[in-house]
């Protein structure tokens, strides 16, 4: 039974960001319920693995398979459920707390704990594997309870070409949790990291806000000191991806994919050769887009070019308008209720109920996330709330993952969990609606600024996470012949931030460390793709949105509640879009581009 649910103290000033409360998971890393939790989850275990053998030993039988199978992925939902609030509530507190070595040390024993109850499991893949396809339609076609999980089976299937024997995947499945511990080293050392800026010693976080500030002084100094704190700490962050990237290139050769980034692919359900043409579509606009839109800012700023501290900074000198907790909060609000009030309804439970932690402070690690948990239990968003205008974007772009989060859940943890080609479009479509608002509602002499934001937005979401691409590509591609140096990682890094800047930004000396700060590369390699993926499809929706705003509403809707039921193209199928049409990625690249001619006809 659980503990009564206990909301935090409210905040002196309501106008402060939040505290979560994890209560809803466990009061502590103390509470009884985890031991009863694990004891859940191992019975459980024991209930599904109680099955094996027996889907091969029905295959001819399909109504007798069908009912096999849909016992078998029940037991397993049932499995994920159980222990899947674990796994949140290590993480979701650690990552609150990553300079307290018992937080991370629980952590990293419960995800070993969950390793050891989850792996038996591993025989229902590779049992379904076994089956002919034929034989699994038969099933579906025989009992409703089973043609559920088609999608699901979708996806395992999709692996058939590149499973292992039961003895590999159980290793690699047991292996898992000591790989994880590079993750766990990379985010300590950043959270400890702090950058010597004058007087000051500033995190991680604080640095890179400090990128915004209105004065350039300020600005220089933040990024010359994180660049002192990162070229300190290269070596162990090099050694760190090397790592990383040798463990996911040994398991992509056992496991006969021809690049390490297909894997990914695979788990996104697209080809490899459609984010390439994506990638090279977008490095083909690097001049039209990124080079074009830095020169005009550095002529807008009185400069020949601009120092790499200068990319996001405010066009004016005096100090931008800055945003409390309660004024982010109705922006966003408001922005969701442009697009219907039910995703108002659903954003504004994260701000009723203490779902939120967006106070930063030491300790805490960098970044942004909203973390599903399970589908029977609510998602929470984590941020470092600073009061500037990316902070409130930044907000309107979690609470867009948390209402697509609980849309979804009523599919069920599984079919609920959505690949990265969807996973984004919900929180970009949320910055950009938010982003709308905040255009609207500026006085006009504001509206340039603000323009220049959300360009460089759209820069850092599509031209700069494809240079990061490009750039984790090549470092894999040269790690396979052997370890790479962190000198020549950072040379890598300068390349592909050269080629998708342009001649406008100087790249200063001690950029070559700032590849060492982006945690995709460790955690998910391969990932970053997505945001551009998902920047270009949420263009797409936009312009169709822009063309009949009420009967878009409940196609989006359905696209969302999906989860992961359906493949990116069934999904946009509904909206007349083809996003296997090459023109499709040229409609986003468009968008942002007309924002660049609007930027310099104001000027």
């Amino acid at each position: 039974m659980n503990a009564p649910f206990k909301a935090p103290p409210h905040p002196a000033d309501p106008a402060e960001p939040p505290l979560w409360d994890l209560s809803d998971l466990y009061a502590s890393r103390q509470d009884a319920r985890i031991a009863a939790d694990l004891e859940t989850g191992r019975a459980a275990v024991a209930e599904l693995n109680g099955l094996q053998g027996q889907l091969i030993a029905a295959r001819a039988d399909a109504k007798a398979l069908g009912g096999l199978l849909d016992r078998a992925i029940g037991l397993y939902e049932r499995t994920t459920d159980a222990l899947g609030g674990l796994g949140a509530y290590a993480f979701l507190a650690a990552s609150t707390a990553r300079d307290d070595a018992a937080a991370n040390g629980f952590e990293a024993d419960i995800r070993e704990k969950l390793t050891a109850i989850s792996t038996p499991t591993v025989w229902l893949t590779l049992e379904i594997n076994a089956l002919e396809e034929a034989e699994i339609e038969a099933a579906l076609a025989a009992d409703a309870g089973a043609a559920r999980w088609r999608p699901w089976l979708r996806r395992v299937r999709a692996m058939k070409p590149h499973e292992l024997s039961g003895e590999l995947e159980t290793y690699l499945a047991e292996q898992s949790p000591i790989s994880a511990q590079w993750g766990r080293l990379f985010d300590e050392t950043l959270a400890a990291l702090r950058a010597p800026v004058g007087k000051e010693s500033l995190t991680l976080a604080e640095a890179l806000n400090r990128l915004s500030d209105p004065k350039a002084a300020k600005r220089k100094a933040a990024a010359e000191g994180l660049s002192e704190a990162l070229a300190a700490r290269s070596s162990t962050l090099a050694l760190v991806l090397n790592t990383v990237a040798a463990d996911q290139a040994l398991e992509a050769k056992w496991r006969g994919f021809k690049r390490p980034a297909d894997s990914r692919h695979l788990g996104n359900e697209v080809h490899g050769e459609s984010v390439d043409a994506m990638a090279e579509a977008v490095a083909a606009s690097y001049p039209k887009l990124s080079h074009r839109y830095y020169a005009l800012k550095a002529r807008a700023m009185g400069r020949a070019t601009l120092d790499q501290w200068d990319r996001n900074a405010p066009l004016v000198t005096s100090k931008p308008r800055t945003y409390d907790w309660l004024q982010g909060k109705a922006l966003v609000l408001d922005s969701f209720a442009d697009l219907g009030p039910e995703f108002a309804d659903r954003a504004n439970r994260f701000f009723d109920n203490p779902w939120i932690d967006g106070r930063a402070r030491a300790g805490k690690q960098s970044g942004a996330y909203a973390h599903p948990v399970t589908a029977n239990r609510h998602p929470y968003v984590f941020l470092n709330w600073m009061g500037e205008r990316r902070d409130v974007l930044t907000l309107a772009h979690e609470l867009g993952h948390g209402i697509h989060q609980t849309l979804a859940a009523d599919r069920g943890t599984l079919l609920a969990d959505t690949p990265l080609t969807l996973a984004e479009t919900a929180s970009i479509f949320a910055e950009g609606l938010t982003f709308d608002r905040l255009l609207a509602t500026a006085p006009r002499s504001e509206q340039r600024g603000l323009l220049a934001g959300r360009i460089e937005d759209g820069l850092n979401t599509v031209v700069r996470q494809i240079a990061f691409h490009r750039f984790e590509t090549r470092f894999h591609d040269e790690r396979a012949s052997g370890e790479v140096s962190a000198d020549r990682i950072g040379q890598i890094w300068l390349e592909e931030m050269r080629a998708s800047l342009g001649p406008a930004v100087t790249l200063n000396p001690g950029y070559e460390h700032w590849w060492s700060y982006v945690s995709h590369f460790v955690h998910s390699p391969f990932y970053v793709y997505a945001y551009a993926f998902g920047d270009l499809l949420v263009a797409a929706l936009m312009e169709t949105r822009r063309k009949d705003p009420a009967a878009f509403t409940p196609l989006y809707r359905d696209l969302l509640a999906g989860g992961g039921t359906k493949t990116y193209v069934e999904a946009l199928a509904p909206f007349g879009l083809n996003p296997r049409d090459p023109a499709f990625w040229s409609i986003g690249c468009g968008r942002l581009e007309r924002l660049v001619d609007q930027f310099e006809a104001l000027g």
